[in-house]
Order: C-alpha cells, then structure tokens, then sequence
C-alpha cells in the first residue's frame, strides 16, 4: 500500500529542499538519462528473442543435415550455416531478393499457410552445372529464368532439402513441408499480404568456391499455432525426453519387417579345419553326447534365445518353444572369469 504524507511532512520536505538539505540533482539526472526505445507500429515484433534463439538452433540442424545431403549429392564441398534470424514485413523480404531468382512456395502441413525458400541464382546454376557433369564455377554470374529441365532438377533439390526441414522441426511438431510450385518472379509469390510480419532464416551457401544466400522466409500466422513451443526450455526438454509412444511405434513398425534367422541347433562341435576340407558326402561328425529327451536350443539372430523339443507336423519337422534362455552378454562373462582366474 502507498504512504500517504501528512500536510506537516510535506511542508519539511519543501522547506528541506528550499534550504539545500535534500539534494535533486541525482533525480534529475536520471530522468534525462532515461532511454526512449522507438516503438513502430506497423510492424510490431512478433517474436521474443527466446523464439527467435529457438528458430536459430533448429535451423542450425537444418543446416548442417542440407550441408551433408548436398555434398552426398552434388560430389563437392557444400556448407551451408546460419547467418542470421530476422523478423520484418513480407514486403520487405520481397524487395531484398533479386529478380529473377528461385522461390520455392512451400506448403507447412499440417500447420496453416506456406512458407517461401529462395535460392540465390549463383547457387542454383552451380547446382545445376555441377549435376550436369560440369565444374559449377562458370554458372556464378548467370542471372535468367530457369528452364523445364533446370525446373526439373531443382525441384529433385528443394525435395531433398524440406526432408531435411522436417527432421529440423521434429522436436517442436511433425511438419510435413511439401513443395508447391517454383517462381522465378517475387511479384509471383505473394503468401501473405505485404504487411504480415515473417521470420527470415538466412544461411550463407558456399557450393566448391561459389557462395551465395539461401532464404526460408516463414509468415508468423504459420508459426502462430505453435508459438508457444519455440522456447528454449521446450526444445531442449524435448530432445532430453527421447522416446515417445509415436517414435515407439514407428520403431516397432519398422522391425516388424526385419528378418531375422531361426535355428533349432541339436548339438556343437570343435574340429580341426583339416578335416573340415576332407569332409565328403556320406561322413559322419559325431556330436557330444546328447540325451534323446534332452531340448535342443532355439538361436535367433545367432543368439540364444529358447529351449525346444522336436516333433512332426503333419509330414513337417518342427519344434514346440519352450523355456526363455536368459543370455549372459560376452562383456559379463569375460569379467566372470576374470575374477575367477584372479
């Protein structure tokens, strides 16, 4: 609760600061220097500088999986890295961008609108060139609209780069980026109108001794939905958190594909490789002694994994699975007997 001051104590505070008692200029002083930060209001800051971090880091990955993915492909030296996340009008990312140039209208499934990917021509024509079997260094300072088959094999590209965007954004929702169409014109792009704020991811390009930029230019209602996961704090505890029932049953999903070898092993012997080469049709290896009730092993993968009991069904060999065999690892059983030999 705020004191309220008598009519006496403020005559003595007057009368304090008339006589020099209480000193004002270190009031003053702080008032002129107070900062005013300039605030526009037609374009307010969407994103917090924990967001903008979060977007820097994911992007990072994405980088450095594109960076792989090229370099496996084109057979060259490719990096690609994060130079900067800004937030700015559509309008202004479309006048930043050269014409004619390579954009790439993207459409964000499962979250609303798209996003644009621009790539600097210097790149694009290195790309196609190093594809082509050429060096890539002379196509730098081409600068015209792409060709069908150029269109073509870009598309093969920008395909293989938002798989890399998906695994990028794995940790925040299960984006689906999907291409839509190539421009070659800003004007032909318009996904927002020119006065919605966006975030502009730019990565420096390097293909060989080429370099260029390579923008991905995403709208804020996109990114709206899941604004509030775009923190540090989220990203970080949802890597640490490392399986998840979906993850599980893409895992399980895909081993029950998985073939794995099965043998009902009756016996095992040691002997020399001498008489592994003499070996003809007809010889007999003799097996160490094994009862006739006694359960043969199930080995699976080349692991011991069950007993069994042979038998007869219909006129099919088989074996009935009985008791799990719990396999000690080598690792255990060196250390085993090396503390029974000490």
């Amino acid at each position: 609760m705020t004191e309220i001051l008598s009519q006496d104590e403020i005559d003595a505070l007057l009368t304090a600061i008339s006589t020099g008692e209480v000193d004002t200029t270190d009031y003053t002083a702080t008032k002129e220097q107070r900062k005013v930060k300039i605030y526009d209001f037609r374009r307010p800051d969407k994103f917090s500088k924990d967001q903008i971090r979060t977007l820097q880091m994911m992007h990072e990955t994405f980088a450095r999986l594109t960076t792989t993915a090229l370099s496996a492909q084109l057979r060259a030296l490719v990096s690609v890295h994060v130079a900067s996340v800004d937030q700015l009008t559509y309008e202004e990312f479309i006048r930043s961008i050269p014409n004619p140039t390579t954009l790439a209208v993207i459409n964000m499934d499962p979250l609303k609108g798209s996003a644009v990917l621009e790539i600097d021509p210097s790149i694009t024509f290195t790309i196609i060139d190093k594809l082509f079997g050429g060096t890539g260094e002379s196509s730098a300072k081409i600068s015209r609209e792409l060709t069908d088959i150029e269109l073509s094999v870009m598309e093969g590209i920008i395909v293989r780069i938002l798989g890399n965007l998906r695994e990028a954004w794995s940790n925040v929702i299960d984006l689906r980026p999907r291409l839509g169409n190539i421009e070659t014109n800003p004007q032909f792009a318009q996904i927002v109108p020119p006065n919605d704020m966006v975030v502009l991811i730019t990565l420096e390009t390097k293909v060989g001794e080429v370099e260029g930029m390579t923008n991905l230019c995403i709208p804020y209602i996109t990114i709206e939905p899941v604004i509030s996961k775009l923190s540090a704090q989220y990203w970080y505890s949802s890597i640490r958190k490392g399986t998840t029932d979906e993850n599980m049953s893409i895992i399980q999903e895909r081993l029950e594909a998985v073939e794995l070898p099965i043998v009902a092993e009756i016996g095992e012997v040691e002997i020399a490789m001498q008489d592994v080469l003499s070996l003809q049709v007809g010889d007999v290896v003799k097996l160490p002694q094994t009862k006739v009730n006694a359960d043969m092993v199930v080995k699976i993968g080349g692991r011991r994994k069950f007993k069994c009991r042979p038998g007869l069904i219909g006129t099919r060999i088989a074996i009935q699975i009985g008791e799990e065999i719990e396999e000690v690892p080598d690792e255990l059983l060196i250390a085993k007997r090396s503390e029974e030999d000490l």
